[in-house]
């Protein structure tokens, strides 16, 4: 089956980003010049650029997301090692989720595998970032979901999540390579969300921008998004509007 095989961003120290995500998120070498926690989540691959990250609301690539049992651990873990977090808390009901940064100014999102409050009595490996994270969520933008969501039904594909919020302009779309059907047969219910969450593979999430013309790229030499590579296609595929590559 088809997956999202790699994540590659262009940053000023690539070196210096694969130690953090190792040694500080848990992430492994996997020894092709990706880090990551290993089949069937995305890797990520960092190459050089010549300038510093420098993100816009209008850009294409948005975050990563890391979801994870325990999310009160993975803050204290991360605080403790001198990374800057957050707080936990419930947004909205999308899920329960903090913000941290990487040394070069990326996004990691950090998301509980239960809504703040439904999170059942079970014990985890406290030895690893908050009970075990794994790589969730690739989240990209897009000015027009219409445009794009035919060539990734057409992949194979299948839509996880519709969820509206429409006191911020924005639908966010969860796509996956899987056999795997959500609880509800309603995309759009609640009971959805936490499932995608806690989903073994990486998920494409999709934020629908209402107000938003066009999606913004960085400039040449710049640090950024690279581009998403597709791996298990039977014919080779690209999606320019998401710098996609199969």
């Amino acid at each position: 089956m088809a997956g999202i095989d790699t994540l590659t961003l262009a940053v000023v120290d690539p070196e210096a980003q694969r130690h953090f995500y190792c040694d500080v998120l848990g992430m492994s070498d996997q020894g092709d010049g990706r880090v990551g926690f290993g089949s069937p989540e995305t890797g990520i691959h960092f190459v050089r650029a010549d300038a510093p990250y420098k993100p816009q609301g209008a850009d294409l690539y948005w975050k990563i997301a890391l979801s994870v049992p325990n999310i009160e651990l993975a803050i204290s873990q991360l605080k403790a090692r001198g990374v800057p977090c957050s707080e936990p808390k419930q947004f909205r009901d999308v899920g329960y989720l903090a913000k941290a940064v990487d040394p070069e100014g990326f996004t990691i999102e950090l998301i509980d595998h239960w809504f703040q409050g439904e999170r059942p009595d079970i014990p985890v490996d406290r030895t690893r970032l908050g009970g075990g994270a794994h790589l969730s969520l690739v989240t990209l933008r897009t000015a027009d979901i219409s445009a794009i969501e035919p060539d990734l039904l057409g992949w194979g594909m299948t839509p996880l999540s519709i969820q509206p919020v429409e006191p911020f302009g924005f639908t966010l779309y969860f796509y996956a390579f899987t056999d795997e059907v959500p609880p509800n047969a309603d995309i759009r219910a609640v009971v959805n969300r936490t499932w995608v969450y806690q989903r073994p593979y990486t998920v494409l999430e999709i934020q629908h921008v209402d107000a938003l013309k066009s999606e913004t790229h960085p400039a040449h030499l710049a640090a950024g998004y690279a581009g998403l590579t597709i791996g298990g296609l039977s014919n080779n595929v690209y999606l320019e509007r998401l710098r996609i590559r199969g």
